[in-house]
């Protein structure tokens, strides 16, 4: 986080973003919190209450020893604090509700944000800080939706109650505390600005220790593999450390309001019984009116000192919501136009017309990239690696926009017409194949709402699964664990290739979809997806150029630019950079039959 963003969430008034809070998150369920606010009256006047039953009880009971006051100041005591137990119970119960819920709602919105979000926008945000987002800063809400209404609503009632009641006793009393109270209340104030500024390192701490955890989890077989557990534990201490020291740090500026109020207390409540006592001594004043001063006094202290603890630990939800509404806030560069429409399918002609592209500004992956894609045609993009293969393959199901030029399916572009409906279309394989962490059989069915277990166990024969899955003592309600990590990569390729099968969509997009298999494996799915092809538009990514000598076309892609197009004999007779890559891996491969050098 930047200075200037740290300077932004210091100068934000932290009303308006509370009052964001209660809007959109808390209002909806109102009726809890209102009925939760008059358990809270309750609770508040019953600590007025007690306060009240003392002066009878000192005056009535002990020095008059009236009996019938027995009863009833015993029989008050009992109904105030059963109804103080019953209210606190009330509103517990339904504000603990209402926070949990909101929580939910949040952490629902972010996850229907960032799932919505484009590829860029992930490629930049590292996955612990997102997670940081939905397990540490939206639990920091719950707080500030729920208790800061508690101190807010219930111990401020309860101060207000008590001290009407010292103005009932004492006016003059009750004047003189009110007026110790102001240069309390402005070291709290002090402390809360000191608390924000804490807590947004903590915030940062957390998610950097958030994405610590994440890498060395997922590249706990790298660690392993290259000895480095000494160093990766070292690094561990020095990031858990470092967030200790913030942490702690945010801890001591929230706990020092406890000397502030208990000094400035214990000065209040020396003074009154100071006042009080000569008052009695005086004969100025009863006992009882005294105890049930000091009794009020006393209760009071606690309410007041609930509400000066409240603010600075406000401010942790605070931060934390300014960080997760910054995150809702986001506007997207990948979005479906207002205007967008379902795209029309016909065929599935793709067109690439005067293509550029980069992920970076300065830094182009695409030149004018010209190509076409006949419907039903198979068409295959080779070239060494780095040349923007993979990107013109992920511009046609619109994972990111392209900055000139257009793409065009079937006459439309697809920046028109809705992102749902294009991705309808297209099934796709990527040589980075993820699993999630489910059965075989619901990796398999993932890209289809309603598929048959037939129809899944044809998938699987197709794709080379049903071979392996046989062999499993679970079959296909084996769980593959997180990314398949129980699997072999060419496995977990099998099972990503079924799933595309099963989908059965007019357009494949083919991104190395075979390089993790054996030759026999390899050679059984190159026979299904040929069969698959037929009749759709292909787009296949291949470094072995064996699997795709009959394609319709071939388009050899160099630094972003196409360089050759033709058939598999054309470029072999044109002799340039496809003939090359060709008798390169003749070299390696004997399945490779060698040609000629020939130079046009």
């Amino acid at each position: 986080m930047t200075e200037a963003t740290r300077e932004k969430i210091d100068n934000s008034t932290v009303t308006v973003i509370y009052g964001r809070l209660l809007k959109e998150y808390v209002a909806p369920y109102k009726g809890r919190v209102i009925l939760a606010m008059l358990f809270m009256m309750v609770s508040a006047a019953t600590a007025a209450a007690t306060a009240f039953v003392m002066k009878p009880i000192v005056d009535e009971v002990f020095f008059e020893q009236n009996p019938i006051y027995i009863y009833y100041t015993t029989a008050a005591v009992a109904v105030i604090f059963a109804l103080r137990g019953f209210s606190a119970y009330g509103q517990t119960v339904l504000m603990d509700w209402v926070g949990t819920r909101v929580v939910s709602d949040i952490q629902l919105a972010l996850f229907k944000k960032i799932v919505s979000a484009d590829l860029a926008w992930f490629h930049s945000n590292p996955t612990g800080n997102l997670i940081s987002r939905f397990v540490f800063e939206t639990n920091q809400l719950k707080a500030a939706a729920t208790q800061t209404l508690v101190a807010l609503t219930k111990d401020s009632l309860t101060a207000v109650f008590l001290i009407a009641s010292l103005f009932y006793y004492d006016w003059r009393m009750a004047l003189v505390i009110l007026i110790a109270l102001p240069p309390g209340a402005l070291a709290i104030r002090q402390l809360v600005k000191r608390s924000r500024k804490a807590f947004h390192k903590v915030m940062e701490q957390t998610a950097d220790f958030s994405i610590f955890l994440d890498e060395h989890f997922q590249g706990i077989r790298v660690v392993k593999a290259y000895g480095r557990e000494k160093e990766a534990e070292q690094r561990g201490r020095e990031v858990i450390d470092e967030r200790f020291r913030y942490q702690f740090k945010a801890l001591r500026i929230q706990a020092s309001s406890s000397p502030i109020v208990e000094t400035l207390s214990g000065l209040i409540i020396a003074g009154v019984i100071f006042y009080g006592a000569s008052n009695v001594v005086d004969g100025h004043t009863t006992p009882g009116t005294f105890f049930a001063f000091i009794t009020a006094v006393m209760l009071t202290y606690q309410p007041v000192k609930s509400v000066a603890k409240i603010f600075p630990q406000m401010q942790n939800g605070m931060v934390a919501a300014h960080r997760i509404f910054d995150l809702l806030d986001i506007v997207y560069k990948v979005v479906d136009k207002p205007d967008a429409v379902p795209l029309e399918f016909h065929k599935g002609k793709i067109e690439f017309e005067g293509v550029s592209f980069s992920y970076n500004e300065n830094e182009p992956v695409l030149k004018n990239i010209s190509l076409q894609l006949n419907a039903g045609k198979r068409i295959a993009l080779v070239g060494p690696s780095g040349g923007g293969k993979s990107t013109i393959l992920n511009l046609i199901p619109r994972f990111y926009n392209v900055n000139d030029g257009r793409i065009l399916l079937d006459g439309q572009d697809v920046r028109d017409v809705t992102m749902a409906s294009v991705r309808d279309k297209i099934a796709l394989v990527s040589q980075d194949v993820f699993l999630f962490d489910a059965s075989i059989k619901a990796n398999i069915a993932y890209g289809r709402d309603e598929v048959s277990d037939e129809e899944i166990l044809a998938a699987a024969r197709s794709a080379a699964v049903h071979d392996f899955v046989s062999s499993l003592p679970d079959g296909y309600e084996t769980l593959v664990g997180s990314d398949g990590v129980r699997l072999s990569g060419g496995q977990k390729q099998r099972i990503a290739i079924a799933r595309a099968m099963l989908k059965d969509a007019p357009i494949l997009l083919l991104d190395e979809a075979t390089s993790a298999l054996d030759t026999d494996s390899e050679r059984k799915i190159q026979i299904a997806l040929k069969e698959l092809m037929k009749g759709r538009t292909s787009l296949v990514i291949a470094h072995r150029l064996s699997t795709i000598l009959d394609a319709d076309m071939i388009n050899v892609i160099v630094a972003g630019e196409v360089v050759e197009t033709g058939t598999h004999d054309e470029l072999l007779v044109h002799g340039g950079v496809y003939a090359d890559l060709y008798n390169n891996q003749f070299a390696l491969d004997d399945s490779v039959t060698p040609f000629p050098q020939i130079r046009s």
